[in-house]
């Protein structure tokens, strides 16, 4: 993410993004933080035989959850399905992550890690689930904000 980048998304809601923890789950768990590498990810990524990754999620599109608690988890668990149903159909390999800042209280949002997807799927895919950004990770395997709007 460039400093100079324009966006529809508020300071606080893109400064929650930038410190929020992307956990990924499975046989070997590990953090990421944007702009960080991650030695873990760039091990994950040899092992798959990929050169990219992104962390993507369907819940709360534009981060504005349903104030009704039992809708929303709902509503989120149909996207989430989709979004892993889709996943299964093209091929790719995804791990199970959550995303969820360390300190501000905002439940954390169920996530995958989708290995060897290119930027531009990935931009596409979270367009498609109304998301504010993804987070993608090039051979470098730094953890990058990528904004959608």
């Amino acid at each position: 993410m460039s400093p100079n980048t324009t966006t529809a998304i508020d300071a606080a809601t893109l400064q929650a993004y930038l410190e929020t923890h992307y956990r990924v789950r499975g046989g070997m768990p590990f953090t990421m933080r944007i702009g960080e590498r991650c030695e873990a990810l760039a091990v994950l990524h040899a092992s798959a035989g990929v050169r990219c990754s992104a962390f993507i999620t369907a819940w709360n599109p534009y981060s504005q959850p349903d104030p009704d608690a039992a809708a929303n988890a709902a509503a989120n668990a149909v996207r989430q399905q989709a979004l892993a149903q889709g996943l299964m159909r093209t091929g790719l390999r995804y791990i199970d992550g959550i995303g969820q800042h360390p300190s501000n209280g905002w439940a954390g949002e169920e996530s995958l890690l989708v290995l060897g997807l290119a930027r531009e799927a990935a931009e596409a895919l979270g367009r498609h689930y109304g998301q504010n950004a993804i987070v993608w990770s090039g051979a470098d395997a730094v953890p990058q904000l990528v904004l959608l709007r």
